[in-house]
């Protein structure tokens, strides 16, 4: 990940009212009481508090993120609101420092794209995933090959759109890691960015309940 670029713009932002979605995962997760989640790229922690709040006492939330300034944020809200069963962590996406088959939920907002190794992320996201666990993911891509000058440029890769790779592509990162039957919830149209075209779309699926033909 360009760690430098991605802090700096973030923690920038953490006290600002700029909206950073490209979707809404938080809208179609529906975390249930007792269950642990984990939220990829967490913020001011808004949606971590949202899923403490359904997930009640006995259920526990974890916050991932690699900007101080928005885990601050995040750590200030948690304590506003009297959230005793949520956890931020500083830690990057392709090693997440998280236990194995933690999770019965994974979200994320745009924040994947971030990530220079996406393989290593699904492959945590499946790592983390409790068998049976389900992921509800908000993310972009784009519609023909990232050019060097812009996936070179951390500031753009910053910015949430250079960091994309083609949905053939993407698509292809999940099956790698054991995941199949992708759910597409919602899709935008392409829309312009530099010299490329980029879309948003929310995906779902499952981890599989027993040991897939994958090996995993």
């Amino acid at each position: 990940m360009e760690v430098k670029a991605i802090n700096s713009r973030y923690s920038e932002l953490a006290e600002s009212d700029c909206c950073l979605s490209c979707g809404g995962a938080i809208n179609y997760a529906e975390p249930l009481k007792g269950e642990v989640c984990v939220d990829l790229g967490s913020g001011r922690g808004t949606d971590v508090l949202r899923m403490a709040e359904s997930v009640g006492e006995t259920g526990f939330v974890y916050g991932i993120d690699i900007s101080d300034g928005m885990l601050e944020k995040a750590r200030k809200n948690a304590e506003k609101f009297n959230a005793t069963n949520v956890k931020f962590v500083k830690s990057e996406l392709e090693q997440l420092d998280l236990p194995t088959k933690v999770a019965d939920l994974v979200i994320s907002n745009c924040t994947l794209n971030h990530a220079t190794d996406k393989q290593s992320v699904w492959n945590e996201i499946y790592r983390i995933l409790k068998n049976g666990g389900r992921f509800v993911i908000s993310d972009i891509y784009s519609t023909s090959p990232v050019p060097d000058e812009y996936r070179n440029d951390p500031v753009a890769v910053a910015e949430c759109w250079a960091g994309s790779v083609t949905r053939d592509e993407y698509l292809k990162h999940l099956e790698n890691a054991g995941f199949s039957s992708i759910e597409i919830i919602e899709e935008s149209a392409p829309y312009d960015k530099g010299k490329i075209k980029v879309a948003s779309w929310t995906i779902a699926a499952k981890k599989p309940s027993g040991k897939c033909s994958c090996g995993h």
